[in-house]
């Protein structure tokens, strides 16, 4: 969020290691001021080391589906991907991996092509992912309506990893969880 704020920011957050290599790669060659967000725990590659290319600005679509957009930045996209098997249904999966500038035409897209759109980030909603997606939809009249999971504007817990997704309502099984509420 603070990052965000900052005029001609550029802010990115890798979802996995082949990510984090190829944005810091681009960081290299771009005129102005960076930010990468990386978080602590370790992840599960989702990109293939071999074959993936970094596109800056740009969302991926990890997994095309139906009725709900999961939206997700970081280490949320492997667990975005996890809570997506636990449905009867098959969600969209977006890796968000350029916070500023956010992919504008591919949350449009969604919005036009989904009931709702999940955005999921383990930071504070106001200010990050959710808020950028926001920003995005608010001016749109053709959209579906946006809900944010993320740290509820509170001040952060100590605790391993797995125990503040958990707290937080934002590993895998909760994500599930409130798509399904969200779908009733």
């Amino acid at each position: 969020a603070l990052m965000r704020a900052i005029p001609n920011m550029h802010v990115f957050q890798p979802c996995d290691g082949p990510e984090a290599k190829a944005i810091v790669k681009a960081v290299a060659n771009i005129d102005g001021p960076c930010y990468v967000r990386l978080g602590r725990l370790a992840v599960e590659s989702v990109n293939d080391p071999e074959t993936y290319t970094y596109e800056y600005g740009k969302g991926i679509v990890m997994q095309k589906g139906e009725k709900v957009a999961i939206v997700a930045t970081g280490m949320m996209v492997q667990e975005a991907l996890e809570a997506a098997k636990e449905l009867d249904f098959d969600p969209t999966v977006v890796n968000i991996n350029t916070i500023k500038p956010i992919d504008a035409d591919l949350i449009k897209e969604l919005a036009k092509t989904h009931d709702a759109i999940v955005t999921v980030e383990e930071h504070n909603v106001i200010g990050g992912l959710g808020g950028a997606v926001a920003e995005v939809l608010a001016p749109e009249k053709d959209r579906c309506p946006q809900y944010m999971l993320g740290v509820q504007d509170t001040f952060g817990q100590s605790g391993t990893p797995a125990e503040l997704l958990d707290h937080y309502g934002l590993n895998a099984k909760h994500i599930a969880e409130y798509v399904k509420n969200l779908c009733k």
